[in-house]
């Protein structure tokens, strides 16, 4: 069975994205030097940064793929221009079906409304015997923790403070984490842990 990782980069007082996600602040407010290990740092980060997309496919919150609420402006097609970085499958949860969107560089889109467990098992499908990614953004990372779903969690920790935002750790219940890696940089201490439910 395909093992389950979640990553996400989170301030050292537990946030992952910033408050007021907009077209203008996708990450949202101050979040962007949250990221720094990722964009400015990519020479001491590569290992971490390869990690993040060498998958079978991904899964992501609506919040992750773009701004949009309620039903598909349908011209929308994600943050990342018209080749995104995924190369793969990806499953995005929402509540609002539409049709799989096709992306050059072997991206596809499928957007599945009935729920976390049927998106798991597409991607269990889609990715054969490679790995799955749970991508973000923090409420789909901490519903895949509570289902007890993730076999290893990444944390980049980044070395400053947000104040408000997402935090994908509150409300975790019997969550175990047993720790396996830790490599400090410049810009993000990076972890690993294996995880476990009581």
């Amino acid at each position: 069975m395909s093992k389950v990782v979640a990553s996400f980069t989170m301030s050292l007082d537990g946030y992952s994205a910033g408050p007021d996600q907009t077209l203008e602040n996708p990450l949202g407010i101050g979040a962007k030097t949250l990221h720094r290990w990722l964009f400015d740092g990519a020479d001491d980060n590569q290992a971490e940064t390869a990690a993040l997309l060498g998958h079978g496919a991904f899964i992501m919150g609506r919040n992750m793929f773009g701004p949009i609420r309620g039903e598909w402006d349908l011209d929308w097609r994600g943050w990342w221009g018209e080749e995104p970085p995924y190369h793969g499958p990806v499953f995005v949860l929402t509540h609002h079906q539409r049709e799989p969107l096709v992306m050059s560089g072997g991206t596809t889109f499928h957007f599945v409304t009935d729920g976390i467990a049927s998106a798991l098992g597409q991607a269990r499908q889609a990715a054969g015997d490679k790995s799955i990614s749970i991508a973000g953004g923090a409420s789909t990372v901490r519903q895949y923790l509570n289902l007890g779903a993730v076999d290893e969690l990444n944390i980049q920790l980044s070395p400053m403070f947000l104040g408000a935002g997402e935090r994908p750790l509150d409300g975790l219940q019997g969550v175990i984490l047993t720790s396996t890696y830790a490599r400090y940089t410049p810009l993000a201490t990076h972890l690993r842990y294996l995880v476990s439910k009581t």
